[in-house]
């Protein structure tokens, strides 16, 4: 299970935005076996080993903030909308992912349980799920329900794992294309596009040393993203008396509809406990985000000018500083180094608060690039890799 590059998409997929996604050379593997009764053990074998044993059961009650939170918040949801007898799992795993560092380790362990449990019950031969789920991007949709507690067409909506995201980190998982960046719309997911990787170039990733968790008040400061895009819903919803699914279909509904939002907030009432100022903020970056630079990024990277690529993604950067407000020193001064290295672009990517930032440098000079890039840092770290391919599991 790769994990995630997410290249341009800034808290956009929960409000039914855009990305542009890719996934790494590093990720988590997952060996399985059934077990004859209906307990599940899940086994971290990697250099923090650890484990978890649990009933494979619809009352499962998971521990938010532990990394068991996940394992049985999925084995949870499926016990849930795949009731009957169930087969439990003897599941090992291991990662190369550098855990909380915004490259969807969370999200690659939630792939990696599902298809081992639905591996050992023959999931996809169940009448529910051949009726919900006939494609990779109707699984990533699934798997994105199954963290943040939605349904997903026919299968009812659960607890989640405590965060509001989207279902970009399993698209990208699930939908990657080796040497291609991949383009995606969500809510629901809409494949777009694809555009190669400009030839003779790599990703170089420097993974800051600032732990983004998405436990405690990290995860509070995610989850301030997407309520203040459902507050901008709810405000639209009353202006217009519309009853679009998401901001990005409302923004998508007539050219004046960002204009009209920003009028209903300015005059309007707004929902208790977010200030006007806050939800323009957020308006203008998911405009500029979603809207304006990741159409452009497309045509750019399409046209191979890759000097206007590297000035949209700087422009993205400096809208997850000002509007965003998602990064921390360390990212920024990762991105600023970067550029003055000649990355042709580089920007922080994931949830924010932390994490890592992705350089996009020619082949042959990358691993001197990443070395000079963090020396002398601390905690920061760099690896090279090249657009993978995602998991095909349907």
């Amino acid at each position: 299970m790769p994990g995630r590059l997410e290249v341009l998409g800034k808290h956009t997929d929960y409000a039914g935005g855009r990305s542009l996604l890719a996934v790494i050379e590093r990720g988590i593997a997952v060996a399985v076996t059934p077990r004859e009764d209906a307990v599940v053990r899940v086994r971290d074998v990697g250099e923090m080993p650890g484990e978890v044993e649990f009933p494979f059961s619809p009352d499962l009650t998971p521990a938010i903030g532990e990394w068991s939170n996940y394992p049985m918040t999925v084995a949870r949801r499926i016990a849930r909308n795949f009731p009957g007898p169930l087969t439990g799992a003897e599941i090992a795993f291991a990662s190369d992912l550098p855990s909380a560092a915004g490259l969807s380790s969370s999200s690659a362990l939630v792939v990696a349980i599902f298809w081992a449990l639905s591996a050992v019950n023959a999931f996809r031969e169940r009448a529910e799920y051949r009726a919900a789920i006939m494609s990779p991007e109707d699984l990533a949709g699934y798997l994105g329900a199954i963290e943040n507690g939605s349904a997903f067409k026919s299968l009812a909506g659960d607890q989640g794992v405590g965060t509001a995201g989207g279902s970009e980190d399993h698209t990208a998982i699930l939908c990657a294309r080796p040497d291609q960046l991949v383009a995606y719309s969500f809510a629901p997911i809409r494949f777009e596009r694809v555009v190669p990787v400009p030839d003779g170039h790599v990703f170089a990733i420097a993974v800051s040393g600032v732990r983004a968790p998405k436990t405690g008040a990290a995860r509070e400061r995610y989850n301030r993203a997407s309520a203040l895009a459902d507050a901008l819903l709810r405000v639209w919803r009353a202006a217009t008396h519309r009853e679009d699914v998401s901001l990005g279909a409302a923004l998508a509904s007539d050219r004046g509809a960002a204009d009209t939002l920003r009028d209903a907030i300015r005059r309007g009432e707004v929902p208790e406990g977010v200030a006007r100022e806050e939800l323009l903020r957020r308006l203008d970056h998911f405009e500029l985000e979603s809207v304006r630079l990741i159409p452009s990024a497309l045509e750019a990277l399409a046209a191979g000018d890759l000097q206007a690529f590297g000035e949209i993604v700087d422009r993205s950067q400096r809208g997850a500083e000002e509007l965003l407000g998602n990064q921390v020193p360390e990212t920024v001064d990762l991105q600023r180094r970067a550029r003055r290295l000649g990355a042709v672009a580089a920007s922080a990517f994931g949830a924010g608060f932390g994490g890592s930032v992705w350089a996009l440098v020619e082949r042959e000079r990358a691993r001197g690039f990443a070395e000079e890039w963090v020396a002398g840092l601390g905690r920061a770290s760099a690896f090279v890799t090249r657009a993978g391919a995602g998991l095909q599991v349907t």
